[in-house]
């Protein structure tokens, strides 16, 4: 029986192909123009890459990778952190009102120039209105500029050693200027401000239990710098003070915090420093 799609061949004969090699020819051409065309993209791909890398900036080159995948370009660039948020960037003290009274002449100071300088008080401490002077020292803590920082230290240390029973109801006044002496990131400012902490918790018997209810204001600088290690290791040198290290005195201070705070001061240490542990043994 004959099929339609028979073809003659040469003896007279009708070959019965029944459309394979048709089909065969078609698959192999349509093959053909595949590969061409895959080849064609690839061409235009490398050519449009050299394109781009030749008008691309200097970070393209240095860093990027042209990757050709499925008639597509892909730029593989160099990753990119997100960038620093600044928390241990020191930030620059507002003018101080200490400063201005000192410049202005208002303060019962003066500096005694000499191989180790001292101040002097023009009348008695204890006749002084703590309520005024003892916050206006607290104040200068945030100085690094010399004569302010000395004097406002040296007298605050003054005032806290004959200050007595005055002390304790001026403690919600300095809450503030710590918080602002903390806040400047300053090594030399915050270990100034921190021993000038310690000297006033000892001053007088209830004063570390007046500050428990403001540790939430100033040990998140404490948390924050507990571990931190900077170029000079936190150690601040002077020709006037011993070297002081800011991770010995945040511990140090923390501790005399809670042995002077009572029984909830531990409690909210551990609030604003998660990682501190108790110095104070408890009996059951």
């Amino acid at each position: 029986m004959r099929s339609c799609f028979s073809v003659k061949g040469d003896l007279g004969y009708k070959k019965e192909s029944h459309g394979l090699e048709t089909d065969t020819a078609r698959g192999f051409e349509r093959k053909k123009k595949k590969k061409k065309l895959r080849d064609d993209l690839t061409r235009r791909e490398i050519s449009m890459g050299r394109q781009i890398e030749g008008q691309s900036s200097g970070r393209w080159k240095s860093s990027g990778l042209l990757l050709m995948f499925l008639g597509r370009i892909k730029v593989q660039e160099e990753v990119v952190g997100p960038p620093p948020t600044g928390a241990f960037q020191e930030r620059p003290a507002k003018p101080t009102t200490f400063r201005k009274f000192y410049d202005r002449g208002d303060l019962p100071i003066y500096l005694v120039h000499g191989t180790r300088p001292t101040i002097t008080w023009k009348v008695d401490i204890e006749t002084l209105d703590y309520n005024h002077y003892l916050p206006l020292f607290f104040d200068g803590l945030s100085e690094t500029a010399h004569p302010y920082a000395f004097l406002a230290r040296q007298g605050a240390e003054d005032l806290l050693d004959h200050g007595g029973d005055k002390i304790l109801p001026v403690i919600p006044q300095l809450i503030i200027p710590i918080r602002n002496a903390l806040n400047t990131r300053n090594h030399q400012v915050m270990c100034t401000t921190m021993k000038v902490l310690q000297h006033l918790v000892k001053s007088g018997d209830k004063v570390g239990e007046a500050l428990v209810p403001y540790f939430r204001q100033i040990l998140h600088i404490f948390d924050l710098f507990k571990d931190k290690k900077s170029k000079s290791s936190g150690v601040v040198r002077s020709h006037l003070q011993k070297p002081e290290n800011i991770r010995e005195l945040i511990p140090e201070t923390l501790e005399l915090l809670e042995r002077t705070g009572g029984n909830d001061a531990f409690v909210h240490i551990k609030i604003m420093v998660p990682t501190y542990q108790s110095c104070v043994a408890y009996s059951p």
